[in-house]
């Protein structure tokens, strides 16, 4: 089943996948879309997350690092399963399988989520800018508008262009918090006992509530719309066995990509427990505390520029994925087609004012309150992504043979079980106080 209307037309199936060729040149025309869903679980939002997590609790929140990730595994591979099985973005499926005002109510919330992302991006880029250029906060907020053009620069060399961008900025990230790491010494015995799960996560409030904004800052909603559809800028052609291959390549090439964001969320909780929480410095939760610190603790002058650059560039790059996310609801919700720098501006100004208001009022220190506050934002709004891409990939009528197999649907509801579960268990605790 194909889409009345292609997803990301200008874009659509513009990348070739060479014929009759072998399985490495294949893998290697379908690497790209991964990375780009890789940004959306390393974006600044992450950072002030990861950084708390590890100031306050040590190497304990790697466990939900892992299991964060392990989940964004599953789910994007299910949301290139639909992109490719069904020809259809997530936006799209829920506006032809749902009734009208679900729809409605679908779109809503998941504006909020890329508005909620953007916010994220907003407050990281002003906060680098102040770090690396000593520009003051709110400056760095309304400077984030100019970004717009970075993107129409981007997306005038074509897709493969905007790809290669994106992973050239990502090894810079990498590279950094490899140095970072090298510094800090961590104790990676107690890092590998954090990979194992603790009660204490769920029974500690506090600890629950860092979890909780963990995992909305590493599986993103707005990721599971984008990858349905930037999945179908590659032309594999429409015969079943092509489009088979094509989800088996695009799954190695978002597995590799998100162990690659596994790597940076755990580097950054990593380093923010063996320089700060061992230290006894349990308070550290902002960006701009870790970066002042992270210097005269590690020994190493670089080590605060390099931080400042890699957030610098995790910001960048959320940048463009949010625009593509942002596109790619409206066009498959409402069939709106806004050129790209008008819905650019729309979504950077909706995130721009609660900035701008939180840090005039404020000061320097709410913003990292509020990057927090839109990671928990984009947790609530997470099950009312997953459970209609879970229903819709198990869905025979829509996907054909290329509906999730028993043991894939199975593991995906439980994915979605916990996720609604733990987004139930914080509003509960937020209502009773």
């Amino acid at each position: 089943m194909t889409s009345p209307a292609r997803s990301l037309g200008d874009s659509f199936a513009s990348v070739p996948v060479p014929k009759g060729a072998g399985f490495w040149r294949k893998l290697l025309a379908f690497v790209g879309p991964g990375w780009l869903v890789a940004v959306g679980y390393m974006d600044p939002g992450n950072w002030a997350t990861d950084i708390a997590g590890g100031s306050a609790f040590g190497y304990a929140l790697l466990s939900v690092v892992l299991l964060s990730n392990l989940m964004a595994i599953v789910l994007q591979s299910l949301s290139a399963r639909l992109g490719i099985g069904a020809g259809l973005d997530l936006a799209q499926a829920c506006r032809r399988k749902s009734s009208r005002p679900v729809s409605w109510l679908l779109w809503a919330l998941a504006e909020v989520a890329i508005i909620a992302c953007d916010l994220a991006e907003v407050l990281g880029t002003a906060i680098a800018l102040k770090l690396l250029f000593g520009m003051p906060l709110i400056y760095g907020v309304l400077v984030t508008a100019l970004d717009v053009f970075l993107i129409l620069a981007l997306q005038r060399y074509g897709f493969r262009r905007l790809e290669a961008f994106i992973a050239a900025l990502l090894v810079v990230i990498a590279s950094c918090f490899a140095f970072e790491l090298f510094w800090a010494r961590p104790d990676w015995g107690a890092a590998a006992t954090g990979l194992i799960p603790t009660g204490q996560i769920v029974a500690n409030p506090a600890m629950l509530y860092i979890a909780i904004g963990i995992l909305g800052a590493t599986v993103m909603p707005h990721n599971l719309y984008l990858h349905s559809s930037i999945v179908q800028t590659r032309a594999y052609g429409q015969d079943e066995g092509d489009r088979h291959e094509a989800l088996k390549l695009a799954t190695i090439d978002s597995t590799v990509a998100l162990g690659l964001a596994f790597f940076i969320n755990a580097a950054i909780l990593i380093l923010a427990a063996a320089t700060f929480h061992t230290a006894g410095r349990f308070e550290v939760a902002e960006i701009e505390d870790a970066h002042r610190l992270l210097a005269p603790m590690l020994g190493v002058g670089a080590a605060s520029v390099l931080f400042a650059v890699a957030l610098l560039a995790s910001g960048q790059n959320s940048t463009v994925t949010g625009t593509l996310a942002g596109q790619i609801v409206m066009e498959g919700f409402l069939d709106i087609r806004l050129v790209p720098w008008l819905r650019r501006l729309i979504t950077r100004a909706i995130a721009i004012v609660p900035a701008v208001v939180v840090v005039a009022s404020t000061g320097d220190r709410g913003a990292t309150d509020l990057l927090v506050l839109s990671q928990v934002v984009l947790s609530l709004q997470l099950p009312f992504a997953v459970i209609p891409l879970v229903l819709y990939t198990g869905d025979r009528k829509l996907m054909g043979s290329f509906a999730a197999p028993r043991w894939l649907a199975a593991l995906a509801w439980v994915i979605a079980a916990v996720i609604v579960g733990l987004n139930g268990y914080l509003l509960w605790g937020m209502v009773a106080g």
